[in-house]
């Protein structure tokens, strides 16, 4: 909803504030057909060479996130805890009753309370290859940590690629509207005998070209990238999470003292209230029972 009202606002303001100014929009929209599609086209045309199809769909897709936001929420957080609570408890009690969870955690009835953690694959991944690693004495915690650091900086990695797409097309439109205007002068010059009212509206629609590209790239493009990046960065903290939780349990912490760590170490503005937390795990100690 906030992506939506800022786009209001930019359209607003710039053709509100040169109508304000006794601008004419005639001109602007005369010539506005041909120069989004040399400038657009052309974007989108450089967009392509430089980028694979997976890119291309990957990078559609991310622009949704301009609109949504953080895919995960507070509430999420909340239950990433309590199911890593969960799953650390009873690696701790029962190794062997633990490996039917991480084995096959679409059939798990822990996995199963948590339906939006349970459908994303690489936080499942991340849970259970960290604590497979760990029943195969794999339990070293820096080396785990070590690797699931980089586990998650590549993911990042990739998750950041739609951002720095679009950053690169709203880098490049400046210079492709410069093209459009320069074409608009050639067209210009070829009819020079004119009259001055006549050359003064052709140069006008010359110039649209040098303010679409630059209007395009730093009003709509450039923001929509910077957008992207916030939220794959936002997300990126709910991995971050699994693993604090995760190389705290093989420093054979407490599941409490574990959770507690993760907490602790989850933004301020997702991070679950400690008696709030505390309710929830109660709760799933009693249920256990």
């Amino acid at each position: 909803m906030l992506g939506i009202f800022g786009i209001i606002m930019i359209f607003a303001m710039v053709f509100g504030g040169y109508l304000a100014a006794g601008g004419k929009l005639g001109i602007i929209l005369k010539a506005l057909p041909f120069e989004l599609m040399i400038i657009g086209g052309a974007a989108v045309g450089a967009f392509l060479i430089s980028n694979d199809m997976g890119a291309v769909k990957h990078t559609a897709k991310d622009i949704g996130k301009v609109f949504r936001g953080a895919k995960w929420k507070p509430d999420d957080y909340r239950d990433l805890l309590c199911l890593l609570f969960e799953l650390v408890r009873l690696a701790k009690s029962s190794p062997v009753a633990i490996e039917e969870h991480i084995e096959a955690p679409d059939e798990s009835t822990i996995f199963s309370k948590y339906p939006r953690i349970q459908s994303d694959k690489e936080a499942i991944n991340l849970i259970c290859d960290t604590m497979r690693s760990a029943s195969m004495n794999y339990d070293d915690p820096h080396q785990v940590e070590e690797v699931l650091e980089k586990r998650i900086d590549a993911n990042l990695h990739h998750a950041l690629h739609g951002s720095h797409a679009l950053q690169t097309v709203a880098d490049g439109l400046p210079a492709l509207g410069i093209v459009a205007a320069v074409l608009g002068v050639i067209k210009t010059m070829a009819s020079i005998d004119q009259p001055p009212e006549v050359l003064g509206k052709m140069i006008g629609g010359a110039l649209v070209g040098t303010f679409l590209g630059v209007f395009l790239a730093y009003g709509l493009v450039a923001p929509f990238a910077g957008k992207v990046k916030a939220v794959v960065e936002e997300d990126a903290h709910f991995y971050q999470l699994i693993r604090e939780v995760l190389v705290a349990n093989l420093h054979n912490h407490p599941a409490n003292i574990c959770i507690e760590v993760g907490r602790q170490n989850t933004p301020s503005h997702y991070r679950p209230d400690f008696d709030a937390l505390e309710d929830a795990l109660k709760t799933l100690k009693q249920d256990a029972a």
